[in-house]
Order: C-alpha cells, then sequence, then structure tokens
C-alpha cells in the first residue's frame, strides 16, 4: 500500500474509531449522570431546548467524549499514517473542533462549556495523540 492510500486509511479509521469513543462516552454519561427532569435529548430540537435545564455535571462526559474521542482518532490516524503524522493527527483535531463549532451553533448551551470545549477539547488533544504515536520516531 502507497504512503497516501496508507495516510488516507488513517485519516479515515481515526475519524470513525474518534467518533465511536465519543458516541461511546456521551451515551455513557447520560447512564451515569441522570438527565434532570424532563429533559428530552432524543432529538436535536428536544436537546436544544433542555440545555438550561442541566447543570455542570451534565456537561462532564460530553467534554470527555469530546477531548478522549479527539485524542483516541488523531492517535490512531498517526500510529496507521505512512508519513505526515503530526498533520493528520493535527487534522483529526480540526475535523472534530469543526464538528464541535457545528454543535456549538446548533445546539447552544452555556458559553463557559462551550468555551472549555472548544478550546481544550480538540486540537490539544489532536496535538497530543500525535506526540503519543510519534514518540521515539521522527515526525
Amino acid at each position: 500500500m502507497g504512503n497516501i492510500a496508507k495516510n488516507l486509511v488513517g485519516l479515515v479509521v481515526g475519524l470513525v474509531l474518534g467518533s465511536l469513543v465519543n458516541i461511546l462516552l456521551v451515551n455513557l454519561g447520560a447512564k451515569v449522570i441522570p438527565l434532570p427532569e424532563g429533559a428530552d435529548v432524543t432529538t436535536m430540537e428536544g436537546l436544544r431546548e433542555s440545555m438550561p435545564l442541566f447543570g455542570p455535571a451534565n456537561f462532564v462526559f460530553p467534554f470527555l467524549g469530546h477531548a478522549l474521542g479527539t485524542l483516541a482518532g488523531a492517535f490512531i490516524a498517526a500510529k496507521i499514517a505512512a508519513t505526515h503524522q503530526m498533520k493528520l493527527a493535527i487534522g483529526i483535531g480540526v475535523l472534530f473542533l469543526v464538528g464541535g463549532i457545528m454543535m456549538v451553533v446548533q445546539i447552544g448551551g452555556p458559553i463557559v462549556f462551550a468555551a472549555i470545549d472548544l478550546v481544550f477539547a480538540y486540537l490539544p488533544m489532536g496535538i497530543l495523540g500525535g506526540v503519543l504515536a510519534c514518540r521515539g520516531k521522527p515526525v
């Protein structure tokens, strides 16, 4: 398999597996930390309307999902890639950041959570995933 194909596979696998980690953690959060009474998270509209009911604890697992999903995706992409490992890891961070921005625009929520999430969950985790995957290797 050529370098370009291997890099593309790394990018796609990183996106898919990072997204799975994200979804699993967000869904686990709803089981660990109960949703507020009256919250409907089955639709985007229901989630948007339920945001004012959420307390700080309800945002822990979404943040963890975003951060650890990005970290896992970036790590996997960099591990699979033949070349440009850090660029691909950061690319995963950027793609997840775009998704995070889209969610903030569509759903809203507390500005503090949105700021913390957008600043700390995506690009830093993409970089960290690349650094962890590239330890001991020339980048």
